[in-house]
C-alpha cells in the first residue's frame, strides 16, 4: 500500500508531515495514520472546510480566496505552506476541491481538486478533474495526494 511506502520513506529520511484538508475531510490523514508507527512522522492534520478556518488556522490570505476562490491552486499552496509552518513539519499537504454533487460551476465543476505539497526546498501544486460520486472523488483525491507525497519522497535528497 502507498501509505506504507510513504511511512517507510518518511522514517528513512527522518522527515515529518502534516495535512490541511478541505474536500477530502481528513481522508489523507486517516490513510497515513492507518499505518502502525505513523506517530513517528505524522504530526497533525486539520480539516479546514470553511474559508474562515483556512484564513484563521492556516493563515491563507483572505485576498487569495477573494481573488482566486477557495478552490484554486493558490489556496491549496497557501494551505500546504500554512500547515507546514504552523506545525513545524518538513512537508505540508493542502487539498481543496469540489466533491459534489452540488457546488460546481461551469468554470469550477464537480470533481475539480487542487493538491499542493510544500517543503522547504520546493512547492508543487497539481490540478485534477475527477469523475464519480462524492465518495469516489474524495477517494481519488486522497490517492492522488498520497501518490504526490510518494513521488516527492522517492526523489528527495537530503542536502548535507
Amino acid at each position: 500500500m502507498v501509505e506504507e511506502i510513504i511511512g517507510r520513506l518518511l522514517k528513512e529520511k527522518g522527515l515529518t508531515i502534516s495535512t490541511a484538508e478541505s474536500c477530502t475531510g481528513g481522508l489523507v490523514a486517516h490513510r497515513i495514520t492507518n499505518v502502525s508507527g505513523s506517530s513517528d512522522y505524522f504530526e497533525s492534520g486539520v480539516i479546514t472546510y470553511s474559508n474562515e478556518a483556512k484564513i484563521d488556522l492556516l493563515k491563507v490570505p483572505e485576498e487569495t480566496i477573494k481573488t482566486h476562490g477557495a478552490v484554486s491552486g493558490q489556496t491549496a499552496v497557501a494551505m500546504a505552506e500554512g500547515i507546514r509552518i504552523l506545525r513545524n513539519t518538513d512537508i505540508g499537504i493542502g487539498i481543496t476541491g469540489i466533491a459534489g454533487p452540488t457546488g460546481g460551476t461551469a468554470t469550477k465543476p464537480v470533481g475539480l481538486v487542487y493538491i499542493a505539497l510544500s517543503a522547504s526546498s520546493c512547492v508543487e501544486c497539481k490540478e485534477f478533474r475527477f469523475a464519480g460520486d462524492r465518495e469516489g472523488i474524495k477517494l481519488k483525491a486522497s490517492e492522488a495526494a498520497l501518490d504526490m507525497i510518494r513521488g516527492f519522497l522517492e526523489n528527495y535528497q537530503l542536502i548535507v
